[in-house]
């Protein structure tokens, strides 16, 4: 899949032309109280939580045609993977797990019904199905395999929300909308100052997205068309690239259509990629910039009460569980069962926690899903997901300190902006605003299959003392619904890579503590730092080493070697 930005050059010179021969930093700090612009207001970030956004419409999916198990791949090889693959023929070799792990994945939702992921899924054995009583006392009736915090009681989802921004944005408009700059008192002076740069910032991301969506209308009506008319003059119900190039006619027109759908064929896109495109800008009008937009009232919860915890439904898979589907089947998908993909880990068990819509997940969610995660026995939780905003910080910050209280291991997703976070605000994040941060945290980039100079994926977010370590991430072919397998990029998908290596590590080495199999990916991992890549989000060559603390890629058979070493 083409960059959203690149993608929007391509339709836009359609629009224009109508011709296929055209030319063509450290998150600041802040008291936590009340203000919902707390810990944010100083840096600017670009960070979304949408999982099309994130790991779609807007991430170059590099290396189209590397293999779908290349993350299994040795990790020192041309084109780096974990060396899953190696680990289990050699230091696994007839052994079997010796405990199984619970993977809390924080997400979209998971198909619990997919031929891949079933035999994993984690169950609740202490609640009864269906019987409609909360068996087991934990305050969530029929959690049977984890728990929907952005569901109803009447059993419908939130689908789409907005972003962070947008609500930030409608919070501070209501205070300060129709009040005289002259007559702000000196108490509500910087509250007011936020409120004129979050103001600036939504008003231009949303005209920016709107005037995008009307551009890409006009291109995808001309696709469209010209798709129609070839399919008629094929008379065939759908097209392929070859079918398109065989296209011959003393029709104009016809020979038009085709000359426009080859353009994109050329840069490697279809119409089906154009169409997503346009959906994924449908939808940040009409929902994420959209500060009429509020669907909060499907939860029915008292969102003022960020101490409430029990609210939602049982439906862990809720109405588009592409994203936490393919995350699920990258940590665990059956191994060695003849279908689909293998996961990263045996003797693992899921566990879904829907908290992210396509848009922005909210602070109260994500803090419950993790609680849930840890008062439910999760050893591991992966969380594929962030913004560049976070107004109760303090209350994630809570749930995160709970985690690492209790032993779990936090694996979080660097995020896809090309941005070093280092500098850039992104949440959630293991730093805690009162000082102090997360031991059991994991930050995770995303390397390419590419490998030398494009050894880090060209989306990634990076940072040497906030992203740890790198992982698999780009071309990553996992489940999604339905029983079907696709690939996608992102960090998304990266952190499930580390996620997965956790839980095998812990499914054969349970002597080893959290805080010890983190060190062991740490210490294990391959290095590649003297490497010199393109920075992600630019031009410019670094030392790989530049981009994390370790500059370095996951690897699977020597962390799992360097246990068994250790436990002999």
């Amino acid at each position: 899949m083409a960059t959203a930005r690149s993608l929007l050059v391509l339709l836009l010179v359609v629009t224009l032309t109508g011709c296929a021969s055209s030319q063509q930093a450290a998150p600041p700090t802040s008291p936590s109280t009340d203000d919902p612009v707390a810990a944010t207001d100083t840096t600017q970030s670009n960070a979304s939580s949408d999982p099309v956004a994130a790991d779609s419409a807007a991430v170059a999916a590099t290396a189209s045609e590397a293999a779908t198990d290349w993350f299994h791949y040795d990790a020192t090889g041309a084109s780096p993977g974990l060396g899953t693959n190696e680990a289990y023929r050699t230091v696994l070799a007839n052994r079997t797990p010796k405990q199984t792990v619970t993977v809390a994945i924080i997400d979209s939702g998971v198909d619990i019904d997919h031929e891949d992921l079933q035999p994993v899924i984690w169950t609740n054995d202490d609640e009864v199905p269906g019987n409609g009583v909360d068996d087991d006392q934990n305050g969530y009736v029929d959690d049977m395999h984890g728990w929907n915090f952005i569901g109803g009681p009447d059993g419908q989802s939130v689908e789409y929300d907005t972003f962070e921004l947008t609500r930030l944005y409608n919070t501070l408009h209501d205070r300060f909308a129709d009040v005289d700059s002259s007559e702000v008192p000196s108490a509500a002076r910087d509250a007011y100052t936020r409120y004129q740069r979050i103001a600036a910032e939504f008003t231009e991301k949303r005209e920016e997205a709107q005037q995008q969506y009307q551009n890409v209308q006009q291109a995808h009506q001309v696709v469209q068309v010209a798709a129609q008319m070839l399919r008629d003059h094929l008379q065939a119900d759908a097209l392929t690239r070859q079918d398109v190039e065989g296209v011959s006619s003393s029709n104009p027109d016809v020979q038009r259509a085709r000359d426009i759908l080859m353009y994109f064929y050329q840069q490697d896109l279809t119409p089906s990629d154009i169409n997503e495109y346009h959906d994924y800008l449908q939808q940040r009008v009409e929902y994420n910039y959209n500060p009429d937009f509020d669907p909060r009232s499907i939860v029915g919860d008292d969102y003022s009460d960020k101490t409430e915890r029990v609210y939602g439904n049982n439906d862990v898979t809720g109405p588009d569980a592409e994203h936490g589907t393919h995350v699920a089947g990258i940590v665990g998908a059956a191994r060695d069962n003849g279908i689909g993909i293998d996961g990263v880990a045996t003797g693992v068990r899921i566990m879904s926690i829907r908290a992210v819509p396509n848009g922005d997940e909210r602070d109260k969610d994500v803090a419950n899903a993790i609680r849930y995660a840890v008062d439910n026995g999760a050893d591991v939780i992966n969380m594929s997901f962030g913004k560049g905003y976070s107004p109760y910080k303090d209350v994630v910050d809570a749930a995160v300190q709970h985690a690492d209280s209790m032993g779990v291991l936090m694996v979080h997703a660097a995020g896809n902006d090309g941005a070093n976070v280092d500098s850039t605000a992104s949440y959630p994040t293991r730093y805690y605003e009162n000082g102090g941060h997360a031991d059991l945290w994991l930050g995770v980039g995303a390397s390419s299959p590419d490998g030398g100079q494009a050894l880090a994926a060209p989306f990634s977010n990076y940072g040497d003392e906030k992203v740890d370590v790198f992982a698999p991430g780009a071309s990553i072919y996992s489940t999604v619904p339905g029983n079907r397998y696709d690939r996608s990029s992102g960090t998304s998908f990266a952190a499930p890579m580390v996620t997965g290596l956790a839980a095998l590590i812990m499914a054969y080495h349970p002597e080893l503590s959290a805080a010890q199999v983190r060190q062991l990916i740490l210490d294990t991992a391959a290095p590649h730092g003297d490497t010199q890549v393109t920075i992600p989000g630019g031009s410019r060559t670094v030392p790989f080493a530049a981009l994390s603390r370790t500059g370095a890629i996951i690897n699977a058979h020597a962390a799992l070697q360097q246990a068994a070493d250790r436990a002999n």
